[in-house]
């Protein structure tokens, strides 16, 4: 696989929720069954040729993150506090897929940067390999880092697109189509258009290199809000930069009519994955519920055609809810 893609250290990142307090196409013929894109090299850099799956279930994953407690290696939420699960129920992340397989019958899946235990080639080698032998895929690689795309500060933001183009390199030798990068915050400065856009504009000219779309997600509520994700994305202007729309993030901190004209933005700039769930707990411990018929709705107008991560966010065991959402987006995507 070349040369050895070296660990990038600590992904964690601190936020305000929950949710957010700690930031984290397969190979052969599985691979070639399900994505067909053409090398970056023939496209000519010009945008990326997924063929996404038409068929309901086969757009479904599962993503990682809810189920961290639940895989070897996680530290907690303050990086040094073992899960709480029985060894007996934990599972290396190369076994993920194998195991929503076996769960929830669905063959995608998106890991978390945060539970990598390695990303050096040997490692990435044998999670390719178990993800093929699951007759499955990774459709994408959620990427939380610390470094923001809009200091003020040179130096911070070549970091940031260092730190974007290791898990591109990532997400290519595990034949994932994406990754989705996180657009951290900048101490005492407020979001910036201009820098964020500049910073990215190199991240996506290395994804198209490699072949892999980068995404921006409406997670944190000042640096990633959805209507500046969208002027970044516009001025940007490469089919490699696009949306991640998350249903529940933006409920948390605005009313419901923001957030459902923030999907639609966000849907209106997407490829390849967005993030489905039907609520989550907001910094008050109050709960918010997401209009899945209202959202699906909005996914439909705009036609996108890429895949429906799984993300269940709430307190609790994540198996029955992550079920359940897995069948409600079967009957929504049908």
């Amino acid at each position: 696989m070349g040369e050895a893609i070296t660990f990038s250290g600590t992904l964690a990142r601190m936020k305000a929720t929950n949710r957010r307090e700690f930031l984290g196409q397969c190979a052969g013929a599985v691979a070639g069954a399900w994505f067909f894109p053409e090398s970056a090299s023939a496209a000519g850099y010009s945008g990326p040729s997924v063929k996404f799956p038409t068929a309901p279930r086969e757009r479904v994953s599962v993503a990682a993150y809810p189920f961290r407690e639940f895989i070897v290696g996680w530290k907690g939420w303050d990086g040094k506090s073992p899960s709480t699960v029985p060894a007996s129920q934990q599972m290396e992340l190369k076994d993920f897929a194998a195991h929503v397989a076996e769960k929830f019958n669905v063959h995608k899946i998106e890991p978390w940067s945060r539970v990598f235990p390695s990303t050096d080639s040997k490692y990435l080698e044998q999670f390719r390999a178990a993800v093929e032998r699951a007759h499955s895929a990774i459709v994408d690689i959620a990427v939380d880092e610390e470094h923001s795309q809009y200091s003020p500060d040179a130096v911070e933001r070549d970091r940031a697109v260092q730190s974007s183009k290791h898990w591109i390199d990532v997400g290519s030798a595990l034949g994932s189509p994406s990754i989705r990068t996180h657009v951290a915050g900048a101490k005492d400065v407020k979001p910036d258009v201009g820098r964020a856009a500049d910073t990215l504009a190199r991240v996506a000219e290395y994804g198209a290199k490699k072949n892999v779309v980068v995404h921006l997600e409406n997670d944190d509520a000042v640096s990633e809000d959805p209507f500046f994700i969208v002027q970044v994305i516009e001025k940007v202007n490469s089919p490699w930069l696009r949306a991640l729309p998350d249903f529940g993030n933006t409920l948390n901190t605005h009313p419901d009519d923001y957030n459902y004209r923030a999907i639609d933005a966000m849907f209106a700039h997407a490829y390849g994955i967005c993030h489905v769930k039907e609520g989550e707990v907001d910094e008050q411990g109050k709960p918010t519920h997401v209009d899945l018929a209202r959202t699906f709705a909005i996914l439909k107008k705009q036609g996108y055609k890429g895949y429906c991560s799984i993300e269940y966010d709430a307190p609790g065991d994540p198996y029955k809810p992550t079920a359940e959402l897995v069948e409600k987006t079967v009957q929504f995507l049908s």
